[in-house]
């Protein structure tokens, strides 16, 4: 099933829900479809488009904003779905300074990788293989970073994110 993006009343990104968790909030009136797919669904009465965005009716206060969980997919999002090595895609992840040697597992330390580049690093760190990568992991900053981070992102939701993250993002998979 896909998804759909969630927006705040004052369209700021809040997470990502089922389409059809989307497509209750616009029946119950607590949202508004802003951008929709070319199929429907029908019902005895009526037909929807399948919502792509919607717009919650209400502003949600979020009280917290905690940092954008580490996970496979948020790495892989973070750097285009490529090996940070040699820019094949993307199978697992790495810690650049192995946890062996004392490296944590964090945003500065993990990176995506393919499978030839992680079994030839091993538990080695690039210095010692001659590696160089082209520019250091970072934690991922912003809202619309909880939105990438589960790895699902529909092009109608680029206008949405912010051209900060877009940019991020293509300048990842370039």
């Amino acid at each position: 099933m896909a998804h759909a993006l969630v927006l705040n009343a004052t369209y700021e990104p809040l997470c990502v829900v089922s389409q059809r968790r989307a497509v209750v909030l616009v029946l119950t009136g607590k949202a508004v479809a802003i951008e929709s797919a070319d199929e429907e669904l029908h019902s005895e009465r009526m037909s929807l488009h399948i919502p792509l965005v919607v717009r919650l009716a209400r502003f949600v206060r979020v009280p917290y904003r905690g940092a954008v969980p580490l996970t496979r997919r948020a790495v892989f999002a973070r750097d285009g779905g490529r090996c940070v090595y040699c820019l094949a895609p993307a199978t697992s992840i790495d810690h650049v300074i192995p946890r062996s040697r004392g490296g944590g597992h964090v945003w500065e330390n993990v990176v995506s990788c393919c499978r030839r580049c992680n079994h030839a690093k091993a538990d080695r760190a690039i210095s010692e293989l001659g590696w160089r990568m082209p520019r250091q992991p970072v934690a991922p900053t912003g809202i619309a970073w909880r939105v990438l981070g589960t790895g699902r992102m529909a092009p109608q939701w680029r206008a949405y994110l912010g051209e900060d993250v877009v940019d991020d993002t293509e300048a990842a998979t370039a």
